[in-house]
């Protein structure tokens, strides 16, 4: 899980740089042909992103399963909240506090699904 981790994060990473370099690839930018896919994708994106890393820190940390979640998550929604507020610095890009809210959104699945598959949510 460690892996995927760490590579999801350089995927997530790359496409913030390429989006504000106005430079998303088709198979991206193809988010935005239909209503609100900016969105959707904002939400599992930044949801699978938390699960990845929040599944990586439970294996190999112990102490407070629930802890150590809550803390990726806080770690990742202010990371998060800073990317896109930043955004109001790019001309290629647009700051929206929908975007924002479906990115947190994301961001509580992807933890709680964590905690959940870990085994914590039957604690």
């Amino acid at each position: 899980m460690k892996i995927l981790a760490i590579l999801f994060t350089i995927f997530i990473v790359a496409v913030i740089i390429l989006a504000d370099q106005h430079a998303l690839p088709p198979f991206i930018r193809a988010l935005y042909d239909f209503p609100n896919g900016d969105k959707a994708g904002h939400f599992i994106l930044f949801g699978l992103l938390n699960f990845f890393l929040t599944s990586a820190f439970l294996s190999r940390l112990t102490p407070d399963r629930k802890w150590v979640a809550l803390l990726v998550g806080l770690t990742l929604a202010l990371a998060v909240t800073a990317e896109e507020f930043s955004q109001q610095y790019f001309a290629s890009r647009t700051f929206d506090l929908v975007d924002l809210s479906a990115s947190l959104l994301g961001l509580l699945l992807g933890g709680w699904a964590a905690l959940y598959i870990k085994g914590a949510g039957q604690a």
